[in-house]
């Protein structure tokens, strides 16, 4: 009932124990309460963090460095809404935010899009009609171009220099009609898309060519809920679940090089499906030479039990948060 943003420090890479572990304990900076769920957030800037409200609100909020507070810097009030804005039980859940400062994207489970700009009280544009399901997940593919997932298995591109309300193309998972969850898009190769949703699978999109995924993976065995490519690392990709699990995707080096030590929690190994792509150079993840595309699963947290809802990385540190209302730090991801 009582919802909050918080900003934590866990200090910094010198204090690193022998084995790894963090030395001392993390320190709350500030918190400030959240009319809401928390659906999403994304930082705008070094100090400007974009949230994401079941009340169907869009708030940006503003962390003071100096004296170590945190307010409220601007507010969508209903930004996403089934009825009319004015109603007061009227809103509908904001699901997804995704920032290119000053921009600012929003979807929603009233099937809206919201191109906001941070210094702007209005929305630059909004789709009103864009999906007649909910939409879950949005990304940037480029900065005039974004990616959105929904509830009916679709993953759809909008160009937002076309003032149309259509989107550019539609690629979709065959005829399950399974709901999508979540989207992220290889940071240096942008035709190729990552995706998960309800039945656990991850799939692999190239959008230069056809609207079906180029593979589908086994992965979790229920809802993915969080999927990321790491930023700078983009042979190595993160998956996180309802059932617990959080899998890392190493596509990086032949699997026969590696100690099988490596093979723990999930599934260790599995294969692309193959299509034949005519490209000189084709990254791992959608390689189609069958002895050198296997890859390694490792589960980086094999005995949990309750569902894992988010995750981040940023160089050799992974953070991820639990439905034990906890949140982890692993800094040895490379280890």
């Amino acid at each position: 009932q009582d919802n909050r943003i918080s900003i934590w420090s866990v200090g910094d890479l010198g204090n690193v124990g022998l084995s790894g572990e963090y030395q001392g304990e993390p320190q709350l900076l500030c918190d400030i309460r959240h009319n809401g769920d928390v659906m999403d957030m994304q930082f705008l800037d070094q100090e400007r963090i974009v949230v994401a409200s079941s009340t169907g609100t869009v708030t940006v909020f503003r962390h003071h460095q100096n004296n170590q507070t945190l307010s409220a810097n601007q507010r969508w009030e209903k930004a996403h809404y089934h009825v009319d804005q004015d109603t007061s039980c009227g809103g509908a859940a904001c699901t997804g935010v995704i920032c290119n400062n000053p921009e600012i994207v929003t979807v929603g489970e009233d099937g809206r899009i919201n191109l906001f700009r941070a210094d702007q009280k209005d929305a630059v544009r909004t789709i009103d009609n864009a999906d007649s399901s909910t939409l879950h997940a949005v990304t940037f593919l480029r900065t005039t171009e974004i990616l959105t997932v929904n509830s009916i298995g679709q993953l759809k591109i909008w160009d937002l220099r076309q003032q149309r309300n259509e989107p550019s193309q539609i690629f979709s998972l065959t005829g399950d009609r399974v709901p999508l969850h979540c989207v992220d898009r290889h940071p240096n190769q942008q035709h190729i898309v990552a995706t998960g949703g309800q039945d656990g699978m991850l799939s692999i999109w190239d959008i230069r060519q056809g609207t079906m995924p180029v593979s589908l993976l086994n992965a979790h065995e229920a809802e993915m809920w969080e999927v990321h490519f790491h930023p700078s690392n983009p042979d190595h990709l993160f998956t996180c679940s309802e059932d617990g699990s959080l899998w890392h995707w190493d596509t990086s080096t032949d699997i026969s090089e590696k100690p099988s030590f490596l093979h723990q929690g999930g599934r260790s190994t599995t294969y692309f499906s193959h299509n034949t792509i005519n490209q000189s150079v084709v990254s791992a993840w959608l390689s189609n030479d069958p002895t050198k595309d296997r890859m390694e699963i490792t589960n980086l947290i094999p005995n949990q039990t309750l569902s894992v809802n988010s995750l981040d990385i940023l160089g050799p540190c992974l953070v991820y948060g639990t439905d034990a209302e906890a949140i982890y730090v692993n800094r040895q991801l490379f280890a």
